[in-house]
């Protein structure tokens, strides 16, 4: 499959969307609800990261820049979903994260493409072993596994692509 054809943003029916957990014991719902609190604020953080990166000039980057940041804002959208759907909410602290990914996304793009392409790079890492360890230690249900395990693949493309796209600036 070409890049052209990577699905940034994938279907949700209404059907997809129901209460999850009900019956879980309570160290299950606990597991649950502390990793998707974290991802929906890291989610958080990456979409200010990409959003505060895009500048007002017509170049690829921001091309790629746009994209990553829909697909962030998807991911977003996934574990707020997921929150409610367990009966839950979000962090309270979760401006916080917002500020991170501001102060991320504004100091990389001050510094230019390079600096963007590694804090990307660096950010989506963190990302990907953050997925791997919740896919690894956290019992799911089955859907909501599937859908960490798709977001998970998401980031480790971003890794590549923003590794490409550096290694060609060399």
């Amino acid at each position: 499959m070409s890049e052209d054809d990577l699905v940034i943003r994938p279907e949700v029916r209404f059907r997809d969307v129901h209460e999850r957990g009900l019956d879980f014991p309570e160290a299950r719902r606990k597991g649950i609800e502390k990793a998707t609190r974290k991802l929906h604020a890291l989610e958080t953080m990456a979409v200010n990261i990409y959003k505060y990166e895009i500048t007002r000039k017509h170049k690829p980057l921001n091309t790629n820049l746009v994209a990553a940041m829909a697909n962030e804002m998807t991911h977003l959208q996934d574990f707020q979903t997921k929150l409610y759907e367990y009966g839950l909410r979000p962090r309270k602290t979760r401006f916080a994260f917002w500020m991170v990914g501001f102060s991320l996304g504004t100091g990389s793009r001050l510094l230019g493409p390079r600096r963007i392409l590694t804090t990307n790079i660096w950010a989506e890492k963190k990302a990907v072993a953050e997925y791997q360890h919740f896919l690894r230690d956290v019992d799911w249900d089955e859907e909501t596994r599937q859908l960490v395990a798709k977001d998970g693949s998401d980031e480790e493309r971003h890794v590549e692509r923003w590794t490409r796209i550096l290694e060609e600036m060399s």
